[in-house]
């Protein structure tokens, strides 16, 4: 059976999305429920994973900071950013870790593809990357994956920028990358409407994800 896309209205609190992602990752893995994309946006936090160092995030202010399981470093959500947590069982599909990650980053990269942007890997540094004048490494990164993989049942996932505060990232270092910047859909010349970005997200997803 194919995953079950929800879409979540309003912005989301993130303790209490983490918690029911936990649930139902459970219930997955007891083959009490579905697999399972679920599409939000956040209130604004920041998020550290488990390589996440202190000295990498600088002046968060009165945003609240969560320390969580998944991988990666510190990284931002808040409103005018999609978030799709990824819960599905490896075990069924394919349980390998680099090949499912992967599959995200090539999920994504078909994404924006579809609205004229050419994203693109980076060796070693989990995420999307587009071209910048203004960065050292020449690349902006314009979506970020963490994840966590509970007995082959994944959760946490990923996060496009499509027009958020991006001078919200400058309070952390993101992901720990120093030579690279941040940038978004909007700042990139594109007026992308939430549920557009959607669309192409659960249109593509079968294509790297097949049941």
């Amino acid at each position: 059976m194919a995953p079950q896309f929800r879409r979540f209205d309003g912005l989301q609190p993130y303790a209490p999305i983490l918690e029911a992602m936990q649930d139902h990752v459970t219930a997955i893995r007891a083959g009490e429920s579905d697999e399972a994309i679920w599409l939000l946006e956040h209130q604004a936090v920041y998020t550290g994973g488990t390589s996440a160092n202190e000295s990498d995030l600088l002046t968060p202010g009165t945003t609240p900071t969560h320390k969580v399981g998944r991988g990666g470093q510190w990284t931002y959500h808040g409103p005018g950013q999609r978030v799709a947590y990824v819960m599905l069982d490896l075990q069924r599909r394919n349980p390998d870790v680099r090949a499912y990650v992967h599959s995200l980053e090539g999920w994504i990269i078909d994404v924006l593809a579809g609205f004229n942007i050419d994203g693109m890997r980076r060796e070693g540094l989990p995420g999307i990357w587009v071209e910048s004048r203004n960065a050292a490494s020449g690349l902006d990164k314009i979506a970020a994956i963490g994840v966590r993989i509970s007995r082959w049942v994944t959760w946490h996932g990923i996060a496009i920028n499509n027009h958020p505060d991006i001078s919200a990232f400058n309070a952390i270092v993101p992901c720990g990358v120093r030579d690279g910047g941040v940038t978004s859909l909007s700042q990139l010349g594109l007026d992308i409407a939430m549920d557009k970005l959607d669309t192409a997200l659960e249109t593509s997803f079968h294509r790297h994800f097949p049941d």
